[in-house]
Parts: structure tokens; C-alpha cells; sequence
């Protein structure tokens, strides 16, 4: 049977995590996870809610010990709620501080109440670290819901480890230094997961608790975690970031996902952070695939033995961590076995009176206006209201008239994909990973369609 180790580092006394400023070894976070893995109730399924990231990665591998399997859906919604508990109905949840989620609740806390005495044992004896069959269930995903209902896919532990130790690989965490990685996404997204979480335990990397969000946050975390130091994070936290005055303690390494980053952005972060920004590319179905580096090339690069191939007219991925060939949601253009160019998601292609463009394409035009912070266009569904079907867009620009924003759109795209309306905001409803889920665009569409909002301008 193959199997893989919880963790890669080696010594009981090697630092594992940064908790609150303070230090955390191998060992005590292996008598941490043991002592949870056997408080852990029965139920096989463990909706893990964790706020501080430490606390998040010694619940998923309590699971893991455990043979039970960590639920991570998009958000924590009544009705998200309700699907995971159809899902599994024996599903649990693991909370570090009290929640109202309407779930059985197991408090972390109380199970760990009497962890430093074994704490004390685990450091006196020989370091023993657990090997997880590859075939393991480790977790179960959902989709975010950017673009319509939450699915579900498993992730297996070999699957899970195989892809972090890629990325790895193609970062340089491997290079005999023990790294720190500071991140701002959630833990239960899969690219928190992926690379705040399981990179950490699976490169000898230092895993920083703390989750920040505002850019003092994100400096105070940066300033605590060693170097090298890398920061995991999304365009839109990068946009608030390099717009503040703040001393922002520098990163040896950037890595961004969640929304293609414009050029111009990754220009910015590199020229003020001094460290290379890399992209990575991937789905909740697949896991990370590919990586690039945005001030130097528009092309992706594949991660060792993932493949990509076109049928049905769609693109496929295979090869390594995939269990079976995984149809993907975008664009892609094959350069060759190695490297793909991305035009945006599929779900995104328009086509209006025989023109074709892209929301992604329409979005980068929309964000890179001068003055523009946030922005994003809408397509309506067909016939909605009994209307003739036309574009939408929402802009947060603070100072910029709606009609300077359309006339700075009509030098960047046709005429016919100017927005009617454009809906001048305060800010965009993202989540805590950046994105812009689907439901959250139709509301604000429904808001705005059909009344005068004092903030919109028609095109004429």
C-alpha cells in the first residue's frame, strides 16, 4: 500500500508554525493532532471552520489520522449548509470560536485542553510521523459557485500531495531553506488549501496562523514570519495593498490566484515589493496545474506530467494527481505539451448581434481605466423581464463620473459591448478569496436593472 507522510520536516524541534508571534514545533503540532484525532466525534465527515490556520491544518490532519474527511465548501450560507448536511448527514463541525451554523459543533478548544503535557511526551520521545495511505479520501471540495451551483469532488491524500510537492518544486521552496508562507486567503478554499495549508506540511515550511485581510494585517504577518518568506494572496488584496502608504515588510516570493492578474498590476507589486510575482493556474476539479510569471510571458507552464488535450470540443487535463481526465471551465489556446495561453472562462464567451468577446476580456478593459479600483460586467439572462438582453458593468472608481468611465470604455472595446447601464458602486460583493460568485452578480443585477439608480448612466 503506498503512502505518503503527514509532514516533511524532520526534526521535533523545527519550527512548523508561527501562532500569534509565537513558535510552534513538529512536535507539538503532532501531539496537537493526535490528541484531536482521538476526541473527534463519530460522524466520517468534518465540516472544519477554523479561523486561525494552525488550527484549520491540525484539524485536517486529525482527520486524516482519524479516516475521516474534511468538507470544504465555498461559503457558510444557511442554504450551503443545508446542502452539506443532504451531502453527508453525519457531517460535524470543528469550530475554534462559537458559530451559528446549524451543524453539531465540536470545539477545538475543549479537545486540546490538556494538550501541553503531551505536548512534553512527544518531545522527550522519538519523533514518529504518521503515513497516510495515498488512497485516503483527505477532503471533499465544492466549486465556488462563481459560475452557478456548488459540486462536489474528492480530493485523495496521494492526489493532494503530489500536486503541493509540484508546486513546490516550481516555486523553489526546495532548495534546503525552511520557507514561511504568509496567506490572506481563507484556509478552506482550494488555493488556500493547497498552498497556505498543505505546502507548508509538505515542503519543511513554516505555516503562519494568522489570516489577514486589511494591509496593516498583511504587514504585521509579514513582519512576523522569518525568511525567506513567501505571500499566497489574490489580485484584489494586492490592489489594496500596494494602494496604502503603509512600509510593507518585504516578501521574497508573491504568489497570486483566484483571477488572472493584469499586467500592469503585476508590474506594480514587483516594482514595490522587489520579489518575483508568479500566477498559478487551476480549478477546484483540477488542483493547481500551472504556474506563470506575469511581467515576463502571457504563457502558462504545466506542472511536471499534467496533460492537456482537446475533445469534444473542450480542453482536458490529465496525468500525475488527476484520477481521471477533468474537463476544464476555460479558454485555452495549446502551444504545445508544455505551455497554453488562457482567453478566459468558456461560461464567459458573448456573442451580441454576431460579435463575439469575453466577460474576462471586457473585465481587463474595465480595470485597467485609470482610476478604476474594482469592476466587473454582467450578462443577463436571455429575456429576463421580457427586455431586450444587454450587458451590465459595476465599477467602483471613487471620484470618476459614470459618463468619463463609458467614454474611457469606448476607446478600448466596440460600441456594441458598452455596458447599458454602468452602475457606479462603493465596492463589489467578492468573498474572502476574491472572487465574484455568480449569485452575488445577480443580485446586484436584479437591484439595478429595472429602477433609475442615481448612480448608473445609459449609454446613448
Amino acid at each position: 500500500m503506498t503512502t505518503f507522510p503527514l509532514i516533511t520536516h524532520r526534526h521535533a524541534q523545527e519550527v512548523l508554525a508561527c501562532v500569534h508571534d509565537q513558535p510552534v514545533t513538529v512536535a507539538h503540532f503532532l501531539a496537537d493532532v493526535r490528541q484531536l484525532a482521538a476526541a473527534l466525534p463519530a460522524g466520517r465527515h468534518v465540516l472544519n471552520v477554523c479561523g486561525d490556520r494552525y488550527r484549520f491544518a491540525v484539524g485536517v490532519a486529525a482527520a486524516l489520522l482519524a479516516d475521516k474527511i474534511s468538507l470544504l465548501p465555498p461559503t457558510l450560507t444557511p442554504e450551503m449548509v443545508r446542502q452539506v448536511k443532504d451531502f453527508a448527514p453525519d457531517v460535524f463541525c470543528l469550530t475554534d470560536q462559537p458559530q451559528t451554523i446549524d451543524l453539531p459543533q465540536f470545539s477545538w478548544a475543549d479537545a486540546l485542553a490538556a494538550r501541553a503535557p503531551a505536548a512534553a511526551g512527544m518531545q522527550a520521545g522519538r519523533l514518529e510521523i504518521p503515513e497516510i495511505p495515498a488512497a485516503r479520501t483527505a477532503a471533499i471540495v465544492f466549486t465556488s459557485g462563481s459560475t452557478g451551483t456548488p459540486v462536489a469532488h474528492r480530493k485523495s491524500w496521494g492526489g493532494l500531495v503530489h500536486s503541493v510537492r509540484a508546486e513546490a518544486g516550481r516555486l523553489g521552496l526546495l532548495d534546503g531553506r525552511q520557507h514561511s508562507i504568509v496567506a490572506t486567503v481563507p484556509p478552506q478554499h482550494m488555493f488556500g488549501f493547497e498552498s497556505s495549508v498543505l505546502l507548508a506540511l509538505q515542503s519543511s515550511a513554516t505555516l503562519s496562523a494568522a489570516h489577514p485581510f486589511y494591509p496593516a494585517d498583511i504587514c504585521s504577518a509579514l513582519a512576523a514570519a522569518t525568511r525567506p518568506r513567501m505571500l499566497v494572496t489574490t489580485p484584489v488584496h494586492l490592489r489594496v495593498l500596494l494602494a496604502s502608504d503603509l512600509d510593507i515588510p518585504l516578501p521574497d516570493l508573491v504568489l497570486s490566484a483566484t483571477a488572472p492578474l493584469p499586467p500592469q498590476l503585476a508590474q506594480a507589486v514587483e516594482a514595490r515589493l522587489q520579489a518575483p510575482l508568479l500566477e498559478i493556474y487551476g480549478s477546484t476539479e483540477t488542483g493547481q496545474i500551472a504556474t506563470r510569471r506575469t511581467t515576463q510571458t502571457a504563457e502558462w507552464t504545466l506542472f511536471p506530467g499534467i496533460r492537456l488535450s482537446a475533445m469534444q470540443g473542450r480542453v482536458w487535463a490529465s496525468g500525475v494527481h488527476l484520477e481521471q481526465a477533468m474537463p476544464l471551465g476555460d479558454e485555452l489556446e495549446l502551444l504545445s505539451d508544455e505551455r497554453f495561453l488562457l482567453h478566459g472562462r468558456t461560461a464567459d464567451l458573448i456573442n451580441i448581434a454576431g460579435k463575439r468577446s469575453s466577460l474576462g476580456y471586457l473585465n481587463h478593459q474595465l480595470n485597467a481605466v485609470p482610476g478604476v479600483i474594482d469592476g466587473a460586467f454582467f450578462m443577463p439572462d436571455e429575456g429576463d423581464g421580457g427586455h431586450v438582453t444587454r450587458l451590465m458593468a459595476f465599477a467602483v472608481a471613487p471620484g470618476m463620473q459614470a459618463s468619463m468611465l463609458l467614454a474611457a470604455l469606448r476607446e478600448r472595446i466596440d460600441a456594441i459591448f458598452i455596458p447599458r447601464p454602468l452602475v457606479m458602486l462603493d465596492a463589489l460583493p467578492r468573498n474572502s478569496t476574491g472572487k465574484l460568485p455568480q449569485d452575488a452578480l445577480k443580485a446586484l443585477a436584479y437591484a439595478h436593472q429595472h429602477q433609475g439608480d442615481k448612480g448608473a448612466a445609459h449609454a446613448r
